[in-house]
């Protein structure tokens, strides 16, 4: 009876310290349970990267290429964004996957592996979705301050950011890729630009795509906007071949108010399109549009 009352403490005693040393936080499919401080991270999404080198959480690794300079130090041999190396990171032994937008496809094989979580962020209400994974990042590692005082900057930057666009016209999105334009609205991807910042759309109703609406130059020329908004993707992945600046360099596009009165804004190509919703690369934009609208 004594053994038997001796396992039996053990046992709760077990499952109440891994209990203790789990968390329960929200992410883009709803709430996770997941082991708490993890020592050890492999992250597949370059947003969650760019808010966990913010907070400076330890333990980081994540995939071969980040295409920004201020992750490069964390790049590993955990394959890409869309193929994990799934042997690699076995053989690394995470306590915590973290995955999202590019690799949220491959979240159930990760979980095989370790806790994985799903922390995509997308659309028109990305900075909402933002502040809630710096609180659920803050929760995870301990670090709840750290995350506040990031989603306070975060906030009076918006602020700042919207007063210099307020009354400065129209904008349109365009995104340069190969050779060919395509446009976004306030309903795409990028759309959280017109709508925390209360910038208004040169025209409604543009299709709302992973790669936005394909355009001519005509299209811009015709709906003539104030300001045009430029993602360089080529430039955002290291690929060689036209560059933006080059594409828009045409007489047709120089028929626009925007070209005219140089207020043409070419966007931080990697931090916006392959970190977008990261707290460093959403604060360079801003800063980017603040310096520009403010003159």
């Amino acid at each position: 009876m004594l053994r038997t009352l001796t396992a039996a403490a053990t046992a709760v005693f077990c499952a109440t310290a891994a209990f203790a040393d789990d968390i329960t936080i929200e992410t883009a499919t709803g709430p996770a349970t997941v082991p708490a401080q993890p020592a050890s991270v492999a992250v597949y999404d370059l947003a969650a990267l760019d808010m966990l080198d913010a907070l400076e959480v330890d333990g980081l690794t994540s995939v071969n290429k980040t295409y920004l300079p201020y992750l490069e130090s964390y790049e590993g041999n955990l394959g890409t964004l869309f193929e994990p190396d799934f042997e690699a990171l076995n053989a690394a032994a995470p306590d915590l996957i973290v995955a999202g937008g590019r690799s949220s496809s491959q979240v159930e094989a990760l979980s095989k592996i370790a806790p994985t979580v799903d922390m995509t962020m997308y659309g028109d209400d990305l900075l909402a979705q933002a502040r809630a994974r710096l609180e659920a990042y803050g929760e995870l590692f301990g670090k709840e301050d750290e995350a506040a005082a990031l989603v306070a900057e975060l906030d009076a930057e918006i602020v700042a950011t919207k007063a210099a666009v307020a009354d400065k016209g129209t904008a349109l999105i365009l995104l340069t890729n190969g050779g060919k334009i395509s446009a976004y609205g306030a309903g795409g991807r990028f759309g959280w630009l017109h709508k925390a910042l209360d910038l208004p759309e040169v025209i409604e109703g543009l299709e709302d795509s992973t790669h936005g609406e394909s355009i001519s130059f005509e299209f811009v020329r015709e709906a003539n906007p104030d300001w045009i908004l430029v993602l360089d993707r080529a430039a955002a992945i290291g690929a060689e071949g036209e560059s933006a600046q080059e594409m828009l360099d045409n007489a047709i596009i120089a028929d626009t108010t925007a070209a005219q009165k140089g207020q043409i804004v070419y966007l931080n190509a990697s931090g916006f399109y392959l970190a977008a919703g990261g707290i460093q690369s959403t604060m360079e934009t801003l800063s980017i549009l603040k310096s520009a609208f403010g003159g």
